[in-house]
């Protein structure tokens, strides 16, 4: 047998006493009814009636006759019945809800996930006062990840193995490539009442004027290829690498804001646009209730300073991997504005931040069929909604968003067709809750299954793959190649994965020799540790 190099260890504590915090709903909760007793207008405890009707057990002003209590009790149910009626008309708003999707970053790269390198103060604190998921899935690849956390959908269902064109990918053209073909988390919640807004990467199908607004989103402010540019309309900015070649995405950026070329100055950071409009967006629907999807640019090669390390404009198109940790640190930093922003709204009791990853590190696992690249953060938090549960094992993967959405905001969830994916919103709220017995994760013909014990990677229709038994461990740290072995609980174990897989089948592909494209491509990304790539 043999024992998996360890990701890092897991530090992360579940933080906070589990009380209440003031103003919350549970805090509001606990005065009145079964906590304190009621008060009268004057703020005084009500008196005691008993025996006869208008019987005081204190000296004070006159008894009431039998009729005015009967019209004071008459009143008083009115407006019990009033308010009650408020209150269930009220409870039909959803929460504001943000979910957040970090560009190339698997789990191990935050604090909270045991890295000792970067700082992420904001994403821990989320983390210690809501909940951590120390096993999140989602394809190890960013294109299927976009449709499978917007459908609920794995790719076997959805149609969106790989990149259009790439192996076991859809062609261009094929209908499954086309965001119009897919029902999605904004269209569910837009028929809820919500306001829909997207900021960031969208990298997905769409042309101008209905480009975005086609997928269920009001408003957006989006990173744009040149493809993605009006009609007629030049990029004037910076570019990534050959002026000409790729838009910038990160110093004077490329950005289209709702159909319109946004022009940008050189002292322009990207992600400092985005955030900004993530916040205003807020703020102008803050009477709520909201959406908002931000995929965010960061931490997506190529490795630049940021606003808080960069020495002048000379320094601005340097890509370097030792810029990865500022990178890290100032996506966390536009995370923690995010929530401040929130707060001072006043929003922050009935808000609900999701915070998530597209697939593994750049140069550390994406793009592979392993765990490693297809572990990423889950981090939720929302006072007042999602209880401080801390570090959790229960399994998620990114197919469950779209369903955990459509619970908070009571919208349905489609019938018409497959939804892979399982609300962990009960969980969230600390209600009964049955967990997923496995996780799932593919890319082309490659898959990765995962129960809480047993891990197996690199399957594919004509190979079995790699499994490990994992015991306790999460992060990598003492794993046992046991494909081999000959344990009646081992085959046992063969025979359940095997019988799982058929029912996320995968597509037979020819094996991959030497010199193929496809090989070449990804040799190429691992020798530049995570070059940028779309």
């Amino acid at each position: 047998m043999t024992t998996r190099r360890p990701e890092g260890s897991v530090t992360c504590e579940r933080g906070g006493s589990g009380e209440p915090r003031r103003g919350t709903r549970e805090w509001r909760g606990k005065r009145g009814g079964c906590g304190e007793p009621p008060r009268t207008t004057s703020g005084e405890p009500p008196r005691k009636v008993c025996g006869a009707i208008g019987t005081d057990t204190r000296a004070g002003p006159p008894a009431l006759t039998r009729r005015q209590f009967l019209g004071l009790l008459a009143a008083g149910a009115a407006t019990a019945a009033s308010a009650g009626l408020s209150r269930a008309a009220g409870s039909k708003r959803g929460p504001n809800l943000i979910l957040i999707m970090a560009d190339d970053l698997g789990a191990k790269e935050l604090a909270c996930y045991g890295n000792t390198q970067h700082k992420t103060p904001h994403l821990d604190a989320l983390a210690r006062a809501g909940a951590r998921f120390k096993t999140c899935y989602t394809a190890p690849i960013c294109h299927p990840t976009r449709f499978e956390i917007m459908t609920g959908q794995y790719g076997c269902h959805n149609g969106v193995l790989h990149f259009a064109g790439r192996r076991g990918g859809p062609k261009p053209s094929d209908a499954a490539e086309q965001i119009t073909s897919h029902v999605t988390f904004a269209h569910l919640l837009k028929k809820k009442g919500y306001a829909t807004g997207h900021a960031g990467k969208w990298q997905l199908t769409g042309k101008i004027p209905t480009l975005v607004y086609e997928a269920g989103f009001d408003e957006y402010c989006m990173w744009a290829y040149k493809h993605n540019l009006p009609e007629g309309v030049e990029h004037t900015g910076g570019w990534e690498g050959k002026p000409g070649a790729k838009t910038s995405r990160y110093w004077h950026p490329s950005i289209v804001k709702n159909a319109k070329y946004l022009s940008t100055k050189p002292d322009d950071y990207g992600p400092d646009i985005f955030t900004d409009f993530v916040i205003d967006f807020a703020a102008r629907h803050k009477d709520g209730p909201f959406f908002i999807y931000y995929p965010m640019a960061l931490t997506h090669g190529p490795f630049y300073s940021t606003p808080d390390t960069t020495k002048g404009p000379d320094d601005r198109f340097k890509n370097a991997r030792t810029n990865f940790k500022a990178n890290v640190e100032y996506m966390d930093k536009c995370v923690g504005r995010i929530v401040a922003a929130v707060e001072k709204m006043g929003l922050r009791d009935n808000t609900v931040i999701i915070f998530t990853g597209d697939n593994g590190t750049g140069g550390q696992g994406k793009g592979q069929v392993t765990e490693l690249g297809a572990r990423v953060p889950m981090i939720v938090n929302g006072p007042g909604i999602v209880k401080p549960i801390g570090v959790r094992d229960e399994l998620v993967d990114t197919s469950d968003v779209l369903p955990t959405l459509c619970d908070f905001a009571g919208a349905e969830v489609p019938t018409d067709r497959p939804i892979d994916g399982r609300t962990f919103a009960p969980l969230l709220r600390g209600e009964r809750f049955k967990e997923r017995e496995w996780v799932f994760a593919f890319l082309g013909d490659g898959r990765v299954l995962r129960t809480r014990r047993w891990l197996l990677e690199k399957n594919t229709p004509r190979a079995f793959g790699h499994l490990y038994d994992c015991g306790d461990s999460r992060n990598g740290t003492g794993y046992k190649d046991v494909t081999d072995s000959t344990d009646t609980e081992v085959a046992g174990v063969k025979k359940r994965f095997e019988a799982i897989l058929k029912g996320l089948p995968a597509p037979i592909l020819p094996p991959l020799k030497p010199g193929d494209p496809a090989r070449k491509r990804t040799a190429a990304k691992m020798k530049k540790k995570g070059a940028a790539s779309p």
